[in-house]
């Protein structure tokens, strides 16, 4: 039989290296960079989804940026459609796909496919998606709570994304989403996978976020936060909930000195990267894991990893 095609996960929290660290691998073994980071997908936000430069775009081919309008919703059976094309177009050409992304749901549905939940029609997450926006995300949750207590005791009240998805699944299919996720997975793409996780320690880590995104803010990140208020977009898209956005957006609306809403986004990508460290270390199993800051050694070691477990296109 035929083995399966190579293929590298780059996974971590933000602010981890990760886009740095796949670009060093597609240009050593003559890859393509596939993004796998749910905000990234959209267009309109490449400061504030910490995109990578045209730079970097003109080294190597990078795909799935920026690629939808902020108006639509991506979902995770939607984007693992889109990356296995581009995985499929990279082998074809004889490049190595290299999927980089901290959004765990993401790299899962890629590597081991999704539970078959249904297509929701758009008449009923339309409905839910109002009625969060009329009660709240608390009440919401207290409603969810009722019909639901499983989900509803899995999900935080602030978490809107994940509380509409788990109301508009049950409206839809009359069960809960707990129920279909304990379902078997399916729809993931078949590869040879070498998988390294970045995983860095607390306090470096942290310090990154708040440079990263102190940095954002004087490369322009106010400007697109404006231009996002200016498209009066539904609060429960997900590209809403890109970080710092809501906090810049409060500071653009006068709710909050610049200075505080710089210190609350921080707090908040600090709070989400710890979440994200959480979930690798517990759900990802990873060929090789970086705790130490990536070096020219250890970037060296990590090449010939690859090249011994056969990764590379032959």
């Amino acid at each position: 039989m035929t083995p399966p095609p190579p293929a590298i996960v780059v996974a971590g929290p933000t602010a981890s290296g990760k886009s740095g660290l796949a670009l060093r691998l597609a240009r050593e073994f003559d890859g393509v960079v596939i993004n796998a980071d749910s905000m990234q997908v959209y267009a309109g936000l490449p400061i504030l989804t910490a995109q990578p430069p045209a730079a970097d775009h003109a080294v190597v081919p990078h795909r799935l940026y920026g690629v939808l309008p902020p108006s639509e919703a991506c979902s995770a059976a939607r984007w693992r459609d889109l990356a296995a094309e581009e995985m499929n177009v990279a082998w074809e050409a004889g490049k190595l796909p290299i999927v980089v992304g901290g959004t765990g749901l993401y790299l899962r549905s890629l590597m081991q496919g999704l539970s078959p939940i249904p297509d929701i029609p758009d008449e009923v997450r339309d409905a839910t998606r109002a009625r969060m926006a009329e009660v709240g995300a608390p009440a919401f949750h207290a409603e969810l709570a009722a019909r639901d207590p499983v989900m509803a005791e899995r999900l935080r009240p602030s978490d809107s994304q994940r509380l509409v998805r788990a109301a508009e699944v049950l409206a839809a299919t009359g069960r809960s989403l707990a129920q279909w996720q304990a379902e078997p997975l399916s729809g993931g793409v078949t590869a040879r996978w070498f998988t390294i996780a970045l995983l860095p320690e607390r306090e470096p880590l942290y310090a990154a976020c708040d440079r990263r995104f102190r940095a954002m803010v004087a490369q322009g990140a106010l400007d697109e936060a404006r231009a996002m208020a200016d498209l009066g977009l539904d609060p429960a898209l997900p590209a809403m909930k890109a970080l710092g956005l809501r906090e810049l957006m409060a500071h653009l609306a006068g709710e909050m000195e610049l200075d505080a809403a710089i210190a609350a986004a921080c707090q908040a990508t600090r709070n989400y990267a710890k979440r994200q460290v959480t979930w690798f270390r517990h759900q990802l199993m990873a060929s090789e894991t970086v705790s130490e800051q990536l070096s020219e050694s250890l970037i060296a070691t990590i090449f010939l990893k690859i090249r011994q477990t056969h990764l590379t296109p032959r």
